[in-house]
């Protein structure tokens, strides 16, 4: 990966809830705004706002499976605002809103353990 967009993507992910102007990520790694989108866009297949968009809800869908956190901890964890867009975004790209989709989640992990445990005993 070019080192300038490595360096971006770095200082996206320091701190997800600040998400920072294009113009500042483009300045810390002197290219000029439209320069850096094109950039980033030939490096990664997505635009800036598109890769931090999905690294959050990446990060919200494993907090989801791996924790017990509440969806107002995880939403701050993840680095969402607002709430309505967070479950907008989420349904869009899982399926499902985000607690329905633990409780599926969870429910797929109990099954192959019944499996298992059935054919033991």
């Amino acid at each position: 990966m070019e080192p300038r967009i490595y360096s971006v993507i770095r200082l996206m992910l320091s701190e997800l809830d600040r998400e920072r102007p294009l113009e500042e990520l483009a300045q810390s790694v002197n290219l000029s705004p439209s320069r850096l989108r094109h950039l980033f866009k030939s490096e990664t297949g997505v635009s800036p706002a598109q890769y931090l968009k999905a690294h959050k809800l990446e990060k919200a869908r494993l907090l989801l499976e791996n924790t017990f956190l509440t969806l107002k901890e995880i939403m701050h964890q993840a680095g969402f605002t607002d709430r309505s867009h967070f479950m907008r975004d989420f349904q869009k790209t899982y399926g499902l809103p985000p607690l329905q989709y633990r409780k599926q989640f969870l429910l797929a992990q109990q099954k192959p353990q019944a499996v298992v445990r059935t054919a033991i005993s």
